[in-house]
């Protein structure tokens, strides 16, 4: 009789998934150009031939990393709006989505957001800078979509717009400072302008 993997052989995690997991912590903590291939596939625990076996190249995991990144947004995100019913609420689900993000244990502390830290560090023309530029204006394409359901196209995309940036100084402050207070006065401030604009005749 062929012997039965156990429960916990099963669940193991790939050696793909264990060494994104490794490359996502050294590189929010430590910075992409700082992190060795080395350091990843010892914290993986994983030869170096695994990693090149799953990734032709550190640029290829970058890429993989920033997509990961992109995806773990849009799960936080996914269950804020699955809670938000108005317009309203579902604008300030992205707010909420980022203060999850920023309220996350990271083992430096946090730092910003990530996607914007990786594209810091990435040539122009990069494959992951180009992915960092669509999350952004995915982002800010939800606050339009639900803008445009209290207010008219060139109001909602004016807004949108405003919400957007307010959302990335709020970030960059609170990366600075450690931890998502900036954050959730931003979202304090959206409240505010989401009155005003209820408000507008």
């Amino acid at each position: 009789m062929t012997p039965q993997p156990s429960h916990s052989a099963a669940r193991k995690p790939s050696a793909r998934h264990r060494i994104l997991h490794a490359a996502a912590q050294r590189f929010y903590a430590d910075g992409i150009n700082a992190t060795g291939i080395d350091r990843i596939t010892a914290q993986a625990g994983v030869a170096k031939m695994s990693l090149y076996n799953n990734f032709s190249s550190k640029a290829d995991l970058v890429e993989a990393y920033v997509e990961a990144r992109h995806q773990e947004w849009l799960a936080l995100y996914r269950a804020r709006a699955a809670e938000a019913g108005t317009p309203q609420e579902q604008i300030l689900a992205v707010f909420d989505a980022y203060i999850d993000h920023a309220s996350t244990g990271y083992e430096h502390g946090f730092r910003g957001c990530g996607l914007l830290n990786a594209a810091a560090e990435l040539p122009v023309g990069d494959p992951g800078r180009e992915i960092v530029r669509r999350h952004k204006e995915y982002v800010e394409g939800l606050l339009v979509e639900q803008l445009r359901l209290l207010t008219d196209n060139d109001s909602a995309a004016e807004v949108g717009e405003h919400l957007s940036y307010l959302l990335e100084g709020a970030m960059a402050r609170s990366g600075l400072e450690g931890e998502p207070s900036r954050l959730r006065r931003a979202r304090a401030i959206a409240v505010g302008m989401l009155a005003d604009l209820n408000r507008t005749p």
